[in-house]
Formats: C-alpha cells, structure tokens, sequence
C-alpha cells in the first residue's frame, strides 16, 4: 500500500466513479481498477461493491476513508513544506553575517526581508567568516555573508560589492567623518597596531599587505569588535585598519588615509552550500539581499 493507491481509492469513493475519479488523478479508468483491486487485497476486505450500474462503499471503505485522508493531507503538507513557494516556506531560515557588515549595510535589506516574508522564521547569526563557513558546511546556516577569498569547493559564492580597507591614525583633535587621506608605507613601519585577530579573513588580507610592503608590523592588540578597535584608536594607543563603512559619517579623534600605491580592498559576498536540492527560499532570499545592496 502506498500513498498513490491512496490518492486513487480517495478519488473514486469522492466522485462515485471509477471513469469520474481516473480523470480526476489523470490515469486510465483500467489503472484505476488494478490500484482499487490490490488495495483491496492488501487489506483483506472489500472496499466497493457493484449495485447496478453504480459503485457503492462499504462500511470498511468509509473506514479507510478517514485514515487515507490524515495520511494523504500529512504528505501534501510536507511536500508543500519542502517544495512549496518561497513565501510559503516557513521552516526556520538561518542567516549569518559579520557584525561589521550587519550594523552598517544589512539595516534596511534585513527590515525589507522581514516585510517581504512575514511568515518566515528569520534567525541572524553574528559570526566572522571562518565560522560562517563551518556553519554552512554542517547546515546550521541557510545563507552566509562573508568576506572573499574561500576556496572550499562546496561553498557556491555570489559577489556583493568591494569595500576599501582605511588606516586609522589617532588624531589629537576630532576630525570631520568623510575626510580621507594618503599616507606613505614609509610612515607606516613604527607604528603600532590594533588589528583582527589573526584567525579571521580580514587579518589575512591585512598581514599580506604588510608582507608586499615590506612591514613586520609591532601588534599590540587584537580585537574583533569593531568599535573597540576605533576606541582605541582614539584614545591614542595605535594604528589600526578598518572596512571604510564602518568609518563614514561620524566626527572622530581619528585621520582616515588610503595607503599611497596600495589599493587595500575586502570583497565582500553572499556564500551557501553547493547542494544537489537547494533549498528555494535560500536562493530567493540571496538574490532579494543582491538586489538590495546594488
């Protein structure tokens, strides 16, 4: 018994017809009878029985009927739950994004989200890169926005934007937010830093630029909170190097420069899983996200 034969035996006991109810499940009014016949036999009972020219269901049939319903609706809802529209998806979705890139970009997409699907159970997940990935291999996360490169093969990456990488120098004065200057690698040698922590894709981006130019930085502190990192800054104790978005519109006691002859970038992109089924919500949700940062 299956739940095929199911869908069949519901179909001619609704329509009172074997030739009504094949239309109605789109087989042959011969199918239909083979399907009622091994029901029958599989129960060990009869389901309808001839009275004229019309199909009468016995009481067992009647029987049958209430169970054949639970078990058919059971699986339409899980079908729809696994196959049905992105709006209609409301299994938990799990997103996760570094805390730079949610405070100062994700604001308005993540509140659109919300009202694009309400029904949706949104969870945000605040992790670095490294961590977002381990998350999406073991499928705790749906959807992932992470900093480039990642070089795993199962990670399928959608790029988003670049974001210039800013020194932060202290300043004894508050400096206006939006003034950005130049500094030469030269001045950069004796400085002190505060940094990420050395696990994280941006140190990596950061320390190869101090390889290219030729600088065995004196780190005195790693952080990976951003605004600690500008506090400090600002209160005298180094240098630092920071995602410019972080840094926009704000009076500071710090100078914001370019390094001179160097273009210090973060690519920034949406990662999920390579999967043979992908889930259509994560892709909806990936593009919604895309869109919204353009």
């Amino acid at each position: 018994m299956d739940v095929h034969q199911l869908e069949v035996f519901l179909s001619v006991l609704e329509t009172g017809s074997v030739t009504k109810g094949a239309e109605r499940v789109h087989l042959s009014p011969a199918a239909v009878s083979l399907q009622l016949q091994s029901l029958a036999e599989h129960l060990q009972t009869e389901l309808f029985v001839r009275a004229g020219r019309k199909l009468a269901p016995t009481s067992m049939a009647f029987r049958l009927a209430e169970h054949a319903r639970a078990v058919v609706g059971q699986m339409q809802r899980i079908e729809a739950d696994f196959h049905g529209e992105p709006r209609e998806d409301t299994r938990p979705f799990h997103f996760a994004t570094g805390v730079t890139t949610l405070v100062y970009r994700l604001g308005r997409p993540l509140r659109l989200l919300r009202k694009q699907y309400p029904r949706t159970e949104l969870h945000v997940t605040v992790a670095n890169t490294e961590e977002i990935i381990a998350g999406l291999l073991d499928r705790r996360f749906d959807l992932g926005l992470i900093s480039l490169p990642v070089t795993d093969p199962s990670i399928t990456t959608i790029p988003l934007f670049d974001e210039d990488l800013l020194v932060l120098r202290p300043s004894a004065t508050k400096v206006r937010g939006g003034q950005i200057g130049s500094i030469r690698v030269a001045d950069l040698g004796k400085a002190s830093w505060l940094l990420y922590p050395k696990q994280s894709n941006m140190r990596v981006m950061i320390d190869a630029f101090f390889n290219q130019a030729g600088i065995e930085p004196n780190v005195i502190m790693e952080a990976a909170d951003t605004e600690a990192i500008k506090r400090l800054v600002e209160s005298g104790f180094g240098y630092s190097i920071l995602p410019a978005f972080s840094l926009k519109g704000q009076s500071r006691f710090f100078h914001t420069m370019r390094i001179s002859g160097y273009k210090l970038v973060r690519s920034q992109a949406l990662a999920m899983v390579n999967a043979s089924y992908p889930r259509a919500l994560t892709l909806t949700i990936a593009d919604f996200i895309r869109r919204s940062l353009e």
